[in-house]
């Protein structure tokens, strides 16, 4: 069995008012290919997707980027990614990211951040995978969020395992600390 890992990485197409939502793509790209762990991400090398693809070459780790074409100019297609694949549609990109990961890392990012978020938990609840979900809640970004899930749990739209789902951290180190966690097998 093969050590490294895939982790699918939802975030902004840009990068956002705060500086430290760049700085935290870097260092998790950084930190992925340290790791040996290969980056899968949305093929743009705009905003932090750009940042966290560049940061992660910038060390020798492998890319897998996914891109529908018609995104591919608006994205700016990073196409010197390890793997660069392009769809006809925004759901195949989609399956295509979370079919070949082995977990969820969202950093900020918009609408497009958010879909791909509830998919992947709407996906998990269903039981469609059991991949690991870590929403990265640099400077309090996602708090609204947070408490949003938290509404839909208490007011009995979805079961409390919904919020076991997810993990929430504070920054790229608690990411990878949490990802290392959940999918390092217990040795017994």
């Amino acid at each position: 069995m093969s050590s490294q890992k895939s982790i699918c990485v939802y975030c902004g197409s840009r990068n956002g008012k705060n500086k430290a939502y760049s700085d935290t793509a870097r260092q998790f790209g950084h930190l992925l290919a340290d790791a040996g762990w290969r980056l899968v991400y949305g093929a743009g090398d705009v905003g932090l997707m750009g940042e966290v693809a560049r940061a992660a070459q910038a060390r020798g780790g492998e890319t897998f980027g996914v891109i529908p074409v018609h995104l591919v100019r608006r994205e700016v297609g990073k196409t010197d990614l390890t793997s660069f694949v392009i769809t006809e549609t925004m759901h195949e990109r989609k399956k295509v990211m979370i079919m070949n990961a082995d977990a969820v890392v969202v950093l900020p990012g918009g609408p497009g951040s958010l879909d791909e978020l509830f998919e992947a938990l709407t996906w998990r609840q269903l039981g469609l995978h059991d991949k690991p979900i870590v929403v990265v809640n640099v400077g309090g970004y996602w708090t609204p969020l947070r408490d949003l899930l938290d509404q839909v749990i208490t007011q009995g739209f979805a079961d409390r395992s919904l919020g076991d789902f997810v993990t929430w951290v504070d920054d790229a180190e608690a990411a990878m600390a949490a990802l290392r966690s959940s999918l390092t097998p217990a040795i017994g």
